[in-house]
């Protein structure tokens, strides 16, 4: 089990950068792969990035490879996802969300612990 808490989130300016963190306050948090997700109105839930349990593996998203970062800090129990160059439709409620080890951290359906989300706001 793990518990996840984000923070991080406002109004950034576009071209601009913000960073988010999530916190997990789970005692197994190295055994789980972390991703980020978001949600738009009207879009669907996207996974922008994830990291394997080790943080030996990273994947992004193609709408935001080059621009977003996903990293973690296991003795800390944090992950984190560095946003630069952000563009209007970055905008949405950005969601930390956790996938067992064992499973596939490359498929949503994987990830069954989340965080309440932050709001993340790029005006143009």
């Amino acid at each position: 089990q793990v518990q996840l808490v984000e923070s991080g989130g406002g109004l950034v300016q576009a071209g601009g950068s913000l960073r988010l963190s999530c916190a997990a306050s789970g005692r197994a948090f190295s055994t789980y792969s972390m991703g980020w997700f978001r949600q738009a109105p009207g879009k669907e839930c996207e996974r922008v990035a994830a990291i394997s349990w080790s943080g030996g593996s990273t994947n992004e998203a193609d709408s935001v490879r080059g621009r977003f970062t996903i990293s973690r800090d296991n003795a800390k129990n944090m992950v984190y996802l560095q946003m630069n160059a952000m563009k209007a439709e970055d905008t949405g409620v950005y969601y930390c969300a956790a996938a067992p080890k064992g499973s596939n951290w490359l498929v949503d359906r994987a990830y069954n612990y989340w965080g309440q989300g932050t709001q993340v706001t790029v005006s143009s």
